[in-house]
């Protein structure tokens, strides 16, 4: 391995934010699921849920968006949503989804620098009422056009960014390690046996 790979190996590590999740429950399109991923990736996000209850599990991911991403987080696969969430629960503090209610707030109300999971939901139903029962609350990103929809990538992309933004401005990216010492010793470890492109 080259001096500047491992390097890029650490400064990535140094930067995940283990108190930042995502849960993708029911999205359809696994194109849609490897777009969600390639962003994760590049706003430090580490762990993805990607919960399952109406359609069967995915069994891999669309290549062409997520080559470069899918290899550096960690998924983890869920067909039961009590099990899923309450995984979850034990990683953050508070859990938000994308829902149109009437106590939804706006994304740029939410505060995403402390222990948060966001969940989106399926390209056309949205985020069940199942799993919204374990959610803290809801959350929409304004729009002012005739369709008030985004596809859930991009929706993703928006919200994550803004978790990005709120957090680089608290100084979470400072490159002080925020993952426990096994697991990024771990995740080191499985990194640097990757075959370097």
């Amino acid at each position: 391995m080259t001096p500047e790979r491992s390097a890029k190996i650490t400064k990535v590590l140094n930067n995940r934010q283990p108190g930042l999740v995502v849960v993708l429950e029911n999205v359809h399109d696994p194109h849609n699921i490897s777009a969600v991923m390639r962003t994760c990736d590049a706003v430090g996000v580490q762990d993805v849920f990607v919960l399952m209850t109406i359609m069967p599990r995915h069994q891999k991911f669309g290549k062409t968006s997520a080559a470069s991403a899918l290899g550096w987080l960690t998924i983890h696969q869920y067909e039961n949503t009590e099990e899923c969430m309450n995984e979850v629960r034990k990683r953050c503090d508070k859990i938000y989804a994308t829902h149109l209610g009437v106590e939804s707030v706006s994304l740029y109300d939410l505060q995403l620098t402390n222990k948060v999971a966001l969940v989106f939901g399926n390209e056309h139903a949205g985020v069940t009422e199942e799993c919204l029962r374990y959610c803290d609350g809801n959350f929409i990103i304004p729009q002012v056009g005739m369709v008030q929809s985004l596809n859930i990538s991009v929706a993703c992309a928006i919200t994550l960014y803004e978790a990005f933004r709120q957090r680089q401005n608290e100084g979470c990216y400072n490159g002080t390690p925020a993952l426990q010492e096994g697991e990024w010793n771990k995740l080191a470890l499985e990194w640097r046996m990757y075959p370097e492109k």
